[in-house]
């Protein structure tokens, strides 16, 4: 259970970051997001802010957010008996296209014509008085309620995502992903304070019986060399004993302000079935918050060259065994949730740079292939037409749907078959 709660905080997390920089990003452009949600399927809550319905669903695996566009636009019909409500200087600022049996408190008007795209005019006959025709404008932010009795805002044209700007379009779309990255940042700065400081080159811990306390290596001895490689850090001590395997090594340390050289022979162990040498030595810990902030940065920056090289390899040998859904995600989770919180929030920051960077390969779909779009408009000076674009996105959909059963059927059989 525990494992779960987390995997779904994690998720969450993940893509309400996602989605919040598309809708942020989206906002301050002007333009109008009909709904942020998050989760898919049917809903379990809604409500109605400024313009945009928040809304969370049943199924805990992804989100999105809804740009206005022109399939949405609203619509008025000839013929069509609505009732309209209007402010004190008579623009119609709410309309019930319902035909319910409770309608809004205004005006019935039985509508000639309408144009609530460009124009922002409604013409119609009054209470039923086909004499004269009058007509009404209408706010650019005027709700409409449909047949289904759901409210929603207009969608004037210069409001929709399609007539953005070039760079507005750019923004909106590369928000998402960069978002997650800057999250992963984030976390890792968070991860780093949590965590014991980094390891230094001095000896906290001599482990009685082992190599370095038979050959004489004593608690607070800073390591300098070994076998004439100058030590830095201390993760190059385990490389030089892992590469260096069951030989005596020459370990230099200072002790006191005077420098020592000690022959220390490691010895073979078996970690998680994974055969290891080891001296026996702790390091003690830099818990200053300079050090911290330090390793934070520096585990921030290689761990998204590591999931760039990842995905660089993947294009070179791909496999299905270097890709994880939601049952991969899921069973890290619950193993990362035993761990502790250092452990959950390294694994967070490491998922949210992953999501980032895989979000960004320019493939129909994904938030990569709408900017490889954009930045082919830019190059044109015209957008590629609507229908077309439809065209490739129904693609790439088609493709991920497929490799998203593929990775999901492999997760499976990997973590709970094989």
């Amino acid at each position: 259970m525990r494992g779960i709660l987390i995997f779904i905080l994690i998720f969450g997390l993940l893509v309400f970051v996602h989605e919040f920089g598309h809708f942020w990003v989206a906002k301050k452009s002007g333009i109008l997001v009909r709904e942020f949600s998050i989760g898919m399927g049917p809903k379990l809550f809604q409500t109605m802010h400024h313009e945009t319905a928040y809304t969370i669903r049943w199924l805990p695996l992804g989100g999105y957010v809804r740009l206005a566009g022109p399939d949405d636009a609203a619509e008025l019909a000839p013929g069509t008996r609505t009732v309209l409500a209007l402010n004190d200087e008579q623009i119609v600022t709410r309309i019930d296209d319902s035909e319910s049996d409770l309608p809004i408190a205004g005006v019935p008007v039985q509508v000639v014509k309408a144009d609530l795209v460009h124009a922002l005019t409604i013409t119609g006959y009054e209470n039923g008085d086909e004499s004269v025709e009058k007509t009404y404008h209408v706010s650019r932010t005027a709700t409409i309620i449909d047949q289904h009795h759901n409210e929603l805002v207009i969608a004037p044209w210069d409001r929709q995502f399609q007539q953005a700007n070039i760079w507005q379009k750019l923004g909106t779309n590369v928000a998402g992903p960069l978002m997650n990255i800057v999250l992963g940042f984030v976390v890792f700065m968070i991860w780093t304070f949590v965590a014991v400081g980094p390891s230094t080159t001095t000896i906290q811990k001599v482990n009685p019986g082992s190599p370095a306390d038979r050959a004489g290596l004593v608690k607070n001895d800073r390591i300098v060399a070994i076998n004439q490689h100058k030590i830095d850090d201390f993760n190059e001590i385990g490389n030089l004993v892992a590469a260096n395997g069951h030989k005596s090594m020459q370990v230099k340390v200072v002790r006191h302000g005077q420098t020592k050289t000690f022959a220390v022979t490691p010895h073979k162990v078996k970690v998680q079935g994974q055969t290891t040498y080891q001296l026996g030595i702790l390091a003690k810990p830099d818990n200053s918050a300079s050090a911290k902030l330090k390793r934070g940065w520096q585990t921030s920056v290689q761990t998204t060259g590591m999931i760039f090289n990842a995905v660089g390899g993947l294009f070179k040998s791909f496999s299905l065994n270097k890709l994880s859904g939601p049952v991969g995600i899921y069973s890290a989770t619950a193993q990362v949730s035993k761990l502790g919180l250092a452990s959950i929030l390294a694994f967070l920051g490491m998922i949210s740079i992953n999501l980032g960077i895989v979000n960004l390969i320019p493939i129909p779909g994904l938030d990569g292939g709408k900017l490889l779009l954009n930045i082919i408009e830019l190059v044109r000076g015209k957008p590629i037409k609507e229908e077309h674009e439809a065209v490739i996105d129904l693609i790439g959909v088609g493709i991920l749907l497929l490799l998203i059963i593929a990775v999901t059927g492999n997760d499976i059989y990997r973590y709970f078959i094989k």
